[in-house]
This record gives C-alpha cells, sequence and structure tokens, in this order.
C-alpha cells in the first residue's frame, strides 16, 4: 500500500463514508420495484443487492478513470479539496434521504468536486467539455431512453399476456424481476462504486503517492466495493418507500420492464464510461413502466419534488464543497473543523431521522395522504379520454345502468299528476 498521511487517510476515510451513503441512498435503484411487489422480502432483497454491488465493482474501471482522470486537472487538485468535495456530496447525499427523495449520488459528487476545483484553482481546474459529453447531456438523455424503452417494453408484456390467466402471469414476472433486479444490483456496482474508486485514486494523485494517470490500485478497488455493499445491505428504506409506492403503483409486470430497461441502460453506459446517475434511469424507468399500462397511475406532484432535487443536486453539493474547500485550505486546523463539522452534520441528520422510523417493516406502507393520491395532472387527463377495457368493473357497471334504468314513459297530458311521494 501507498504511503499515506493522515490528510490522505482522512480523505480516504470521508471518502468510504461517501460510498457508504450511496449504497444505502441507491438501493432503491434495484430494489424498490421488487420490494414493492412482494417478489422478495425487504431482507432478502437488499442483501441480494449488496452481494451483487460487490461483485459489480470488480467489473470494469471506466467509470472511475472518467472521475480521477477527465472531470478536473488532477495536477492541480491538493487534497484538501477532494475532502471538500465529499462533504458536500456526503450531506447532500443524507439531507435527500432524510426526506425520501431518489437524487444522484453520483451528481452529489461530481457538484462537489467541480465547486471544491473552482473555489481552490478556478474554473480552468475544471474540463468542461468532459462535464458536458459524460455528466451533463447523460443526464438527461438516459432516465428518457430508459422510460421509453421502459414504457414501450410494458406496453409489450401486457400484449403477450393478454390471453393468459393473471396470476400466472404475475408469478412468472416476479420470478423475471428478480433476475432483472440482480441485473441492476450489478450494473450499480460497476457504475456507482468505482466513482469513489475514481475520487479515491484522483486523492492519492493529488498527495503524490501515486503517478498522474494511474488506475486504481487493487485496496482501493476492493475497500470502495465493500463499502457499498454494506451501505446497500443497511438499506435506504426511505428512498426505497418513494420509488416503489410514492412514485407509481407498479405491476410485476411493470416492475420487469422498468428494471430490465434500466440495467440495459447503466450496463450500455458503464461500458463507454459515462459517469451517469443511475437513479435517473431507475427513476425514468418506473415512470416509463406507469404510463405504459392502460389506467396506470404516475403522481406526479412526486415526480416534480424529485426534478427540482435533481436540478438541485449540482449546485447544491458545489457550494457546499466550496465553503468547505475555503475553510479546508486554511490549515490542520480547518481540516479538523471541516471534519468535525460533517461528523456532527451527520449526527444530527440521523437524529432527526430517528423521529419517523422507516425500516423493512413499513417501507411498503403509505406515508400520508399526498403519497395517496390518485394521480396527477396528466394521468387523470388521459385516464378520461380513455375508455374502460372489456370486462373491467367500470365497463360492467356502465353496461348495467344502460340495462337496470328504463326509459321514460310518455304520459297523457290529460291524465292527472301522480301523487307526490312522501
Amino acid at each position: 500500500m501507498e504511503h499515506i498521511t493522515l490528510l490522505l487517510a482522512i480523505v480516504v476515510v470521508t471518502a468510504l463514508v461517501f460510498d457508504f451513503t450511496n449504497g444505502f441512498h441507491d438501493t432503491a435503484n434495484a430494489m424498490a420495484t421488487t420490494i414493492s411487489t412482494g417478489a422478495l422480502k425487504p431482507k432478502t432483497a437488499v442483501a441480494m443487492s449488496a452481494v451483487l454491488n460487490l461483485v459489480g465493482a470488480f467489473l470494469s474501471v471506466e467509470v472511475a478513470k472518467t472521475i480521477s482522470k477527465g472531470l478536473v486537472n488532477e495536477e492541480g487538485i491538493q487534497p484538501e479539496v477532494i475532502l471538500a468535495a465529499l462533504v458536500g456530496a456526503i450531506l447532500w447525499n443524507l439531507v435527500t434521504w432524510l426526506v425520501g427523495l431518489p437524487s444522484s449520488s453520483s451528481h452529489a459528487l461530481m457538484g462537489g468536486l467541480i465547486g471544491a476545483t473552482v473555489a481552490s484553482i478556478g474554473v480552468s481546474g475544471v474540463h468542461g467539455e468532459v462535464v458536458v459529453s459524460k455528466v451533463l447531456i447523460p443526464a438527461v438523455a438516459a432516465p428518457i431512453v430508459a422510460g421509453i424503452a421502459s414504457m414501450l417494453a410494458t406496453k409489450l408484456t401486457y400484449r403477450i399476456g393478454a390471453r393468459t390467466d393473471e396470476k400466472d402471469t404475475a408469478k412468472g414476472y416476479r420470478v423475471g424481476q428478480i433476475a432483472s433486479a440482480g441485473l441492476v444490483s450489478l450494473a450499480h456496482g460497476t457504475n456507482d462504486a468505482q466513482k469513489t474508486m475514481g475520487i479515491i485514486t484522483l486523492a492519492l494523485v493529488a498527495g503524490g503517492t501515486l503517478a498522474p494517470g494511474s488506475n486504481p490500485p487493487v485496496w482501493v478497488i476492493v475497500s470502495a466495493g465493500l463499502a457499498i455493499a454494506l451501505g446497500t445491505y443497511l438499506g435506504g428504506w426511505r428512498i426505497i418507500r418513494t420509488m416503489g409506492k410514492g412514485l407509481t403503483d407498479l405491476q410485476p409486470q411493470q416492475g420487469f420492464a422498468a428494471q430490465t430497461s434500466a440495467a440495459t441502460t447503466i450496463l450500455a453506459s458503464s461500458h463507454l464510461g459515462f459517469s451517469l446517475s443511475t437513479t435517473h434511469v431507475v427513476s425514468g424507468g418506473v415512470m416509463g413502466a406507469g404510463l405504459g399500462r392502460k389506467g396506470g397511475v404516475v403522481r406526479w406532484s412526486t415526480a416534480t419534488r424529485m426534478f427540482v432535487a435533481w436540478g438541485l443536486t449540482l449546485p447544491a453539493a458545489g457550494l457546499v464543497g466550496a465553503g468547505a474547500e475555503y475553510v479546508a485550505r486554511q490549515g490542520d486546523w480547518g481540516v479538523y473543523v471541516v471534519a468535525a463539522f460533517l461528523i456532527a452534520s451527520c449526527v444530527g441528520i440521523w437524529l432527526v431521522s430517528r423521529r419517523q422510523v422507516v425500516d423493512h417493516t413499513n417501507v411498503n406502507d403509505v406515508e400520508n395522504d399526498a403519497e395517496a393520491e390518485a394521480a396527477g395532472v396528466v394521468t387523470t387527463a388521459i385516464a378520461a379520454v380513455t375508455p374502460p377495457p372489456a370486462g373491467s368493473v367500470a365497463a360492467v357497471a356502465d353496461e348495467d345502468l344502460k340495462t337496470t334504468i328504463p326509459a321514460p314513459v310518455p304520459t297523457d297530458p290529460a291524465a292527472p299528476p301522480a301523487p307526490a311521494a312522501v
């Protein structure tokens, strides 16, 4: 192992803390739909996801290279900058976890790194073309691609199973969901675990223990994989609830379509070195699956809150990262102040979360009336102009009304009026 100073040790430990928060923050990406449809029990689902995240961490280092070599100028970065970036990313992860919003851990890390770098050496330290081509464009395109693919896949699955027994079909798709959830977990390990590998490698280069352009050492790969697996096993139950129940109501067919579409998008992006957000991709897949089923519901108020959080991630983490960098550059006491601030903030957020505990025992409960809203404006408008399918309760009720309500009988104008009902 390379010679590591106290400052570098603090940075590495902080990076692994971020990796841990990334694990429980993004567990919902792989397992929320599987848990909400009952395909797997909650604890079984997160255990399976943890193991596959660990395996995925060893499959590729392309995204790690994007973080460590492409996003910022590694030769002008000091370890204090990396520490400040991680502070911004961790705090954003914890705040969004507290309120149950699926936001991007990846973008939080990149926002913190960009903000701290700009505060340290200026805008010239950031490679703008890499940010645009490998971060911003995938951030917009990936959820749209996954959403469209998921919507089409959902329509196809319902069409294929239209003449089969619904219960038998649901059982088959639950099995398919387990396989596709495993694929999402594997894909998550190949993408998100590498971000911590990249940030630790960047810190080692900044501290002079690795040569510029080096790949992540083996011990970095192993420690990052273990940290994200542990975080995944503990489960980010608040975000799992939002993704599984708060955004839409999914049937097994929809869950299978959403997860398969998301996993394909993530794996393709990892192969190309795109550091995209698995949260954005899976959220797009879930909404696409909700729109793909006739009569399906997407709760647009929840989706809007998610979109707002997505838009705030980069600038919010960047501002915190810039502020932390200003304090950390003052010397050893500044580093200790930043570390103490991070610890105090983490403990405070955890204590607030204990006021209303969400865990594997109540993750599928609807939290409040806002989450139980029937539908947003768009979904209601679509449902209003869509005739009910033949054989549905609404169609049968409509036919019953037509056949049981007699037509009015014409009366003789000369006849006396009927007595009023008492």
